[in-house]
């Protein structure tokens, strides 16, 4: 039809993405589960979720969304990394150099090295975003700014500026030069930011900025900057556990439409076996999280359940529990969990889902 119309581009490629699980579990909008843009908007900066979204994409495989995943790729990489960098440079050209682009002088082999990453930056991050390999493209942008800090820590200006002004001026310039490139390269996924940080820069059309500026030097000595501002602010723990206790599983009780119901061959792919939880201990840096080793008769694995906030880890060994068996294997938060374990959730109670009398570890549920 597009052919036949004959004014469209036709697509050449159509990418096709896996499926992107929030908290462990399925999204489902008509089980209001799920993370609302709306309401995130009231609360949150949109680039942050473009960011966590564009670092986790399900490009090969499933992933999963988790509140505690987003707080640590926004304070750890955004804040941290690139924000860091950002408002380091920016703040000592202000200081230093009355907030103007400093005249460089020669460069060293570590000046040159740093001008040669971002000339080819264009091309390798731009090859990759035309490939839809998104998430690759943000850890080739991201290895930039990890880079410019550490360029900035070896070049120690604050020392330079007193030793010699020159090597210091070449510093920050360069220092400048990569700000505005990793404005540009990271421009596709964090484009509010992009344009704030380019304002700041006084750059000519921030909103729409040529994407191969990203690896020319083209700031003129003497160009006046405006005063930085903190363009990432920390997330705190206080707000993401909000934002959990907001995203609950469906009620008990809640009616069931016929888009919920599935066929009896599709029941029949899941395996439900009996296991015995042999250890229970917390996961490191997850409230949520518990770490069981089970035992299903001729195997022994290791999931992960959300049940920390229901059940203390010393009160669950020995019980025998049912779990779907054939879940594809996954990590969460650095450990690998195969399989997931029923329960039963009414209100703030939750209640595991284990067997009447004895029966043998593996035993198969039908």
């Amino acid at each position: 039809m597009l052919h036949a119309h004959g004014e469209y581009v036709l697509p050449d490629n159509v990418p096709a993405n896996e499926f992107l699980n929030l908290e462990g579990n399925k999204l489902s909008t008509s089980r209001n589960y799920a993370v609302w843009l709306e309401d995130y908007l009231k609360n949150f900066e949109p680039d942050s979720l473009r960011y966590c979204l564009a670092t986790n994409l399900p490009e090969t495989k499933d992933s999963d969304f988790s509140w505690n995943d987003f707080q640590a790729k926004h304070n750890n990489e955004l804040a941290d990394i690139l924000g860091n960098f950002v408002n380091r440079t920016l703040t000592f050209c202000s200081k230093y150099f009355d907030a103007r682009v400093p005249a460089p002088g020669s460069f060293d082999d570590y000046d040159k090295q740093l001008i040669a990453k971002l000339k080819k930056a264009p091309q390798v991050i731009g090859e990759l975003i035309d490939s839809f390999l998104l998430r690759q493209a943000v850890r080739e942008m991201m290895d930039i700014a990890r880079y410019a800090n550490k360029y900035f820590n070896d070049k120690k200006p604050w020392e330079t500026i007193k030793s010699d002004r020159s090597v210091c001026a070449t510093t920050i310039y360069l220092a400048l030069e990569t700000v505005k490139s990793l404005s540009i390269l990271l421009n596709p996924v964090i484009p509010f930011s992009g344009t704030k940080i380019r304002k700041t820069l006084m750059l000519e059309n921030p909103e729409n900025p040529e994407w191969q500026a990203a690896g020319k030097l083209s700031l003129k000595s003497g160009h006046k900057l405006m005063k930085p501002e903190i363009i990432f602010k920390k997330i705190e723990n206080e707000t993401i556990e909000t934002e959990l206790s907001k995203l609950e599983m469906p009620k008990s009780g809640q009616g069931i439409t016929e888009a919920d119901t599935i066929s009896i061959a599709e029941f029949n792919k899941l395996d439900l076996r009996v296991a015995e939880i042999c250890t229970a201990e917390p996961v490191k840096n997850a409230d949520r999280l518990l770490k069981l080793e089970i035992d299903l008769g001729n195997e022994k694995r290791q999931i992960i359940a959300g049940i920390a906030k229901h059940f203390s880890s010393d009160t669950l060994p020995g019980k025998k529990i049912v779990i779907v068996a054939n879940l594809s294997p996954a990590t969460i938060k650095g450990e690998l969990s195969h399989g997931m374990l029923l329960a039963a959730k009414d209100g703030d109670k939750l209640c595991l889902l284990t067997v009447d009398g004895h029966i043998d570890n593996g035993s198969k549920i039908s």
